[in-house]
């Protein structure tokens, strides 16, 4: 039984959007947690423990989208605000 790998390539596509993706989205997720009307302390607790639960969401997300392209799409539509979000604090911050 011979490994083709074109018939592996969407699970091995989920895999990699759940791990990288997945980081890539609660590291975002707990930048823009700064953004929130709280003390700094409290936004970056409140972000660390946010950050857990949306990377156990995006897994799920993942491997629950109908097509390893519907995956990789949820990801960046939920991405692409909070990256925006993240961008607008650097530049607030003047870094």
């Amino acid at each position: 039984m011979p490994f083709r790998l074109a018939a592996h390539l969407p699970l091995v596509s989920r895999i990699v959007a759940a791990v990288l993706g997945g980081y890539a989205l609660a590291a975002l997720t707990s930048v823009a947690t700064l953004a929130l009307p709280m003390e700094r302390g409290e936004a970056v607790l409140t972000g660390m423990m946010l950050s857990f639960i949306v990377y156990a969401a995006a897994v799920i997300w993942v491997f629950a989208a109908s097509s390893a392209l519907r995956a990789w799409a949820g990801l960046l539509v939920v991405g692409a605000p909070l990256l925006l979000v993240d961008l607008g604090i650097w530049r607030a911050a003047g870094a």
